[in-house]
C-alpha cells in the first residue's frame, strides 16, 4: 500500500542499478511513486521513467538550487517548456519548486518559484513545494496565490501548519526525518496533522529513515516512516499506509 509522494529516481545515486531497483519495488509493497524533476533535464528524465514503469508518475519543475544554472532573461521559455511537459501522460504535478535559504542561492529563485505558482493556478495542477529555512516567505506566497499544493518534507512548526491550512488547499508530506532520534518539532506536527492532509514520502535517495540512515533510500523504506507515524498517532501501520495512499491518489488525481 506504499505511495511515495516525493522521490528522485533520476538521481545519479541510482545510475548503477536503477532498472533492477525500480523493477523490484512493486514486489516490496510499493503501489506508486512520484519522481520529481528539478530542472528541464531531470523533469524529462522523470517523464521517461514514468513511461517505462507502470507505478511511477512524474512531477516537472525547476528547483531553487537550479537557479544558478538558468538564464533568467529566458525564464519564460523555461516555464513554457514546463507547461508543455504537463501535457505528457502520467505527469501529475508541478515540482519540485520553492525557496531555499540554507544554500547561497541567487535571489532569482523567487522569480522562478512565483512563475511556477502562477502556472499551477492557471493549469489547475498541484504544486510540490520545497521550503528550507524560508518559512516566512513561503507563507507569504501561499497567502498570495492560495495554491492547491504539497509542502514536501515539512520542516515548519505546528503554528506554521495552522497558517498553511488558511492559505489554499494544502497537504503535507512527511519523510524519514520523523524517525530520527533528534526529531522533536516534526513529531509535534504529526500529532496535530489531520490524517486527510498527510502524505508519505522518501525524498529518495536522501533522508533514509532509522534504522537504515546510512543507506541509500528508496520507496520501500516508507514502511519505517509509517511505523513511526503510527506510534505517534496511536493508529495501526496499515491505517497510516491506507489513508496516505488514498490521500495521494486524490491529491494527484490518479485513478488506480
Amino acid at each position: 500500500m506504499i505511495f511515495d509522494a516525493h522521490c528522485h529516481y533520476d538521481d545519479e545515486k541510482f545510475d548503477n542499478d536503477r532498472e533492477t531497483l525500480l523493477s523490484s519495488l512493486p514486489q516490496k509493497g510499493v503501489f506508486a511513486a512520484v519522481t520529481n524533476g528539478t530542472d528541464l533535464e531531470t523533469s524529462q528524465k522523470s517523464i521517461e521513467l514514468s513511461q517505462k514503469y507502470d507505478y511511477i508518475y512524474a512531477a516537472v519543475g525547476i528547483h531553487p538550487e537550479s537557479t544558478e544554472n538558468i538564464d533568467i532573461t529566458r525564464i519564460d521559455e523555461y516555464i513554457e517548456k514546463i507547461a508543455d511537459m504537463l501535457n505528457q501522460d502520467k505527469v501529475v504535478a508541478i515540482g519540485e519548486t520553492g525557496l531555499d535559504y540554507y544554500w547561497n542561492i541567487p535571489k532569482e529563485q523567487h522569480i522562478i518559484f512565483e512563475k511556477q505558482l502562477r502556472l499551477a493556478n492557471d493549469t489547475k495542477y498541484p504544486i510540490i513545494i520545497h521550503d528550507r529555512e524560508a518559512h516566512g516567505d513561503i507563507l507569504s506566497y501561499l497567502k498570495k496565490y492560495q495554491p492547491f499544493g504539497l509542502l514536501h518534507c515539512y520542516s515548519g512548526s505546528v503554528e506554521m501548519l495552522k497558517e498553511i491550512f488558511r492559505y489554499g488547499d494544502m497537504s503535507i508530506s512527511v519523510g524519514g526525518v520523523v524517525t530520527f532520534k533528534n526529531a522533536r518539532v516534526i513529531v509535534d506536527v504529526v500529532k496535530e496533522l489531520p490524517m486527510n492532509k498527510l502524505l508519505l514520502e522518501t525524498d529518495a535517495p536522501y533522508l533514509t529513515p532509522v534504522p537504515f540512515r546510512k543507506e541509500r533510500c528508496d520507496s520501500s523504506y516508507i514502511k519505517f516512516t509509517a511505523q513511526r507515524i503510527a506510534e505517534i498517532k496511536s493508529v495501526s501501520v496499515d491505517d497510516v499506509l491506507k489513508y496516505t495512499k488514498e490521500n495521494a491518489l486524490r491529491f494527484f488525481d490518479i485513478c488506480p
